[in-house]
């Protein structure tokens, strides 16, 4: 049997979405609390408030979490409506969903309410992207909840394929991404470089295979929200990968839209505060994962215990390079300033990269991998010269580039080197890992 979609035209809707299956959690049972919420609805035509077009028939919900945008509030959500209503064949609602705004941003949105069909607004009294998305999904009855950022910087061509996999039952999430080759993107060097900084720390720590973390272009089945959503810690920017990536744990369907997006220059969002926060949750992640916490499902067979085994045993390594990564790029970040002054920029990130893969590699011999032994610390110091290299080509071409966007204050030169660093740790991973403190132990054979 078969239920067909409400449109907003004739077309033919695909078939009613299945129950998804159960999501496994992140070990705990205890019932997640949400804030308290304010929610009204206004439609500007009263005739078309009845049965057929009551807030149980919105296939698809778009929610906008917003924070002291008073300005671009009104045009954006104008612009969203009037698209939804001329080019999206399924009937929608846009919910504005205010995070404890300190502007008109509220008041704005209430009179958008009051005057356009298919809004309405939810007032959060605590601040926090993350947490204004996750309790309006919560709330939706819709088929399908999406969220897009408030100034519109994906092209609102792309919805309609974000949106579709998700009806048809093929997939469970589908985010926007604009790493793909597809993709076509107008944003500073800048947010360039920190964005793929970021997704390959992400890929290199915690494995995960989206390619787009931070894109704010999402959409999610209701009911794999309602399952998902109370195992999300976070409330702010983190919100999105945590989603996803314990989405990928429970083996669920990631489906990926390439986008055109153009970079808002006014972003409210605070860069350093967003990556420290983002650093902190990939941090936590790659912790519940070393416990055993991931929620991914054992496979069955033969084999099952030493796959967990080396699976544990591989993020526990993981854990431990982070938290040695951390401390060695502080220090590496603390050099580099001591010597700027004296040594010029390129010289003091040579010096200090130096200095600083020195006490990276023997923590990573001793305490990551837990190797010892004049051969093994041998090995290592030559694994360690080669990341050196590996880290020196690509800090100072992380500082050329910065140098040649007017990117040269000292704070914006140490972000610099460590999104530099960053990318060079997946490649130091696997190098300290396969080469130096594995092949060892392979080519050793017992004795009689």
């Amino acid at each position: 049997m078969s239920q067909t979609l409400p449109l907003a035209t004739g077309v033919s809707a695909p078939p009613q979405i299945p129950a998804a299956s159960p999501i496994t959690t992140n070990g705990s049972d205890e019932p997640t609390t949400l804030p308290t919420l304010h929610l009204e609805t206004r439609r500007a035509d009263p005739d078309t408030d009845t049965d057929d077009h009551d807030v149980d028939a919105f296939v698809v919900e778009i929610v906008i979490p917003v924070y002291n945008e008073e300005a671009e509030l009104a045009a954006s959500v104008r612009r969203l409506r009037t698209y939804l209503n001329e080019s999206f064949p399924f009937l929608s609602v846009v919910t504005i969903a205010d995070n404890a705004s300190t502007d008109g941003t509220l008041a704005i949105a209430k009179q958008l309410a009051d005057c356009l069909a298919g809004v309405q607004v939810l007032h959060l009294d605590e601040k926090g992207k993350g947490r204004a998305v996750r309790a309006a999904w919560m709330a939706s009855r819709a088929q399908v909840v999406a969220y897009m950022d408030v100034d519109l910087s994906t092209d609102l061509d792309a919805l309609l394929p974000l949106v579709a996999p998700l009806l048809s039952g093929h997939s469970h999430v589908a985010i926007g991404t604009r790493l793909a080759s597809s993709s076509r993107v107008l944003r500073s060097a800048k947010r360039e470089l920190i964005s793929r900084s970021y997704n390959l720390l992400l890929r290199s720590v915690l494995h995960n295979r989206f390619s787009d973390a931070q894109c704010g272009f999402k959409a999610i089945r209701r009911e794999t929200a309602q399952r998902l959503l109370p195992q999300v810690d976070d409330d702010h920017w983190f919100f999105d990968t945590e989603l996803l990536v314990l989405a990928e744990q429970n083996d669920l369907r990631i489906h990926e839209v390439p986008v055109d997006w153009v970079d808002d220059p006014d972003s409210r969002v605070n860069i350093g505060g967003a990556i420290r926060d983002d650093l902190r949750g990939v941090w936590r992640l790659a912790r519940r994962q070393a416990v055993g916490r991931s929620g991914v499902a054992a496979r069955s067979g033969a084999g099952r215990g030493d796959d967990r085994h080396r699976l544990h045993g591989h993020s526990a390594e993981l854990t431990r390079y982070a938290g040695v990564g951390v401390l060695s790029t502080i220090m590496y970040v603390a050099l580099y300033l001591l010597l700027r002054g004296r040594l010029g920029m390129y010289g003091a990130n040579v010096l200090a990269s130096a200095l600083a893969t020195v006490a990276n590699t023997y923590a990573h011999a001793r305490f990551t991998f837990r190797r010892s032994g004049n051969m093994q610390l041998r090995v290592a110091t030559m694994a360690g010269l080669a990341a050196f290299v590996l880290g020196v080509s690509l800090t100072t071409a992380s500082l050329s580039t910065s140098g040649a966007v007017g990117w040269t204050s000292p704070l914006a030169e140490a972000l610099a080197i460590v999104s530099g660093s960053l990318a060079a740790s997946a490649i130091r991973f696997v190098i300290l890992q396969e080469w130096s403190f594995r092949s060892h132990s392979r080519r050793a054979t017992p004795s009689a």
